[in-house]
């Protein structure tokens, strides 16, 4: 299963079916990372996990506080793709992570970031 991550008009491939994406927030400057995989349903969270909250960070329904951390599985339905908007505000943008290798994405104000499953052709 391959990673397409599109950011800037240029292609990544990730040989993954998993990765965790994280960020800090840009007002409470907390961490916040969040585990996914691909099925064929689409992409499915796997676990949120937050160190503190505030400002829109509250950690979410069932969660538990585990070495620091605020953990819960979210209740979203599979999505098609991700799609990260980039405010530049944020400290570092976002990073991807996935068999040990990480990338740091969408540090340039309004450059949107797309992770989907690469088609055929992309691999």
């Amino acid at each position: 299963m391959s990673l397409c991550v599109i950011a800037g008009g240029k292609t990544a491939v990730l040989a993954a079916a998993a990765f965790t994406l994280s960020w800090t927030h840009s007002v409470e400057k907390t961490r916040w990372e969040e585990s996914w995989r691909w099925t064929p349903a689409g992409f499915e969270i796997v676990e949120a996990r937050v160190q503190g909250s505030g400002a829109g960070m509250d950690p979410g329904e069932g969660a538990v506080l585990k070495d620091g951390w605020w953990v819960w599985r979210p209740r979203v339905p599979a999505q098609s793709e991700i799609v990260l908007a980039a405010s530049g505000a944020t400290v570092g943008g976002w990073r991807i992570c996935a068999d040990g290798a990480c990338r740091t994405l969408g540090t340039e104000p309004g450059a949107t970031v797309v992770i989907r499953q690469c088609e055929a052709g992309e691999r």
